[in-house]
């Protein structure tokens, strides 16, 4: 019989190990701290949604039988049976783990989780984009709520100069076809059932005039119903989701694929033109690479890996 070291062996080891209820992902974040990660022949790229799925299956499964119990729903958070808590004992752990938490995710500015994105955006196949930070500061001053939601946080775009040679991009310009892809990005350190809604209709609204919108977040609740609610979302209005992996940039998700606008939303684009500075610089910039069919602009810097490395670690992100 097979002795083989599995995610719930790995659930139920660091669970024994903590004495209290713990998410999918604190589970994997102490399961490295302590190196009984290493235990695991292989752990895939998702390993925090494994060890959710293993929890969730091991319960419904396995019932009266299981080892594990789920205390709470948002965030998913679970113990083991033999610790045998009373229900005082469990919400008050939850309420300090839900604590906790909150302050590790606050530890860094949202902004400083734009080099990942640029990295992520620069690398991913889907995207091989150049891309540019907002600031809103610099926004032109209106009247208090005029610009609220307006402006993305990032900009993004794709120039097909280096996957088509100078005669096949002549050719599309004689014919009038454009390759060029405009993203658009609102950064959020976290993704749950407390702000989904109004971080993702945020996107919505500053997001209309590219041909695709993105929602982005360092952390997203990994329970089943949440994702479900986020796909939904995505099916109904089309503004995508990336879930950005820190530690390995490569391994960042595009959790929901956002619908591709063929036309471009040229009132918004002009507004945003005209209140923000950087998004008119971004615009002035395509005009030129385009013409040079080569890019020259300058756009954030993509860390090299080494930087990347530091950069995390100096930001306490990974």
């Amino acid at each position: 019989m097979s002795n083989k070291y599995t995610f719930v062996s790995l659930c139920e080891e660091i669970l024994a190990l903590e004495k209290q209820p713990m998410s999918p992902d604190e589970i994997w974040q102490k399961a490295k701290e302590t190196g009984i990660d290493q235990k695991l022949g292989s752990t895939g790229k998702t390993p925090t949604a494994s060890i959710g799925a293993r929890l969730y299956v091991d319960i419904r499964d396995n019932g009266d039988n299981s080892k594990f119990i789920q205390v709470s729903k948002r965030p998913a958070r679970f113990i083991l049976k033999s610790q045998d808590f009373n229900k005082t004992e469990i919400e008050s752990a939850v309420q300090k783990a839900d604590a906790t938490t909150a302050k590790q995710v606050s530890k860094f500015n949202e902004r400083d989780l734009h080099p990942l994105l640029v990295k992520y955006a620069y690398q991913s196949p889907h995207f091989k984009s150049y891309v540019k930070t907002i600031y809103h500061e610099k926004s032109t001053k209106k009247n208090k709520g005029a610009n609220e939601w307006l402006h993305p946080d990032l900009v993004g775009v794709y120039f097909p100069f280096g996957d088509y040679n100078k005669a096949t991009t002549e050719l599309q310009k004689a014919l009038s076809i454009n390759s060029i892809k405009l993203f658009s990005f609102e950064m959020k350190k976290e993704l749950n059932y407390t702000n989904l809604r109004e971080c993702y209709f945020q996107a919505v609204s500053n997001s209309s005039w590219a041909n695709e919108g993105y929602l982005v977040a360092l952390k997203i609740d990994e329970d089943s119903d949440f994702r479900n609610e986020i796909q939904r979302l995505a099916n109904s209005f089309g503004i995508g989701i990336i879930k950005l992996n820190a530690e390995n940039i490569d391994e960042s998700e595009i959790i929901c694929t956002a619908r591709f606008n063929d036309i471009l939303d040229w009132d918004t684009l002009d507004r945003l033109a005209e209140d923000s500075p950087d998004f008119r610089a971004f615009i002035s910039d395509l005009k030129e690479d385009i013409a040079l069919q080569k890019v020259k602009s300058k756009y954030d810097d993509v860390l090299k890996d080494e930087e990347y490395d530091d950069y995390v670690k100096e930001k306490k992100i990974a």
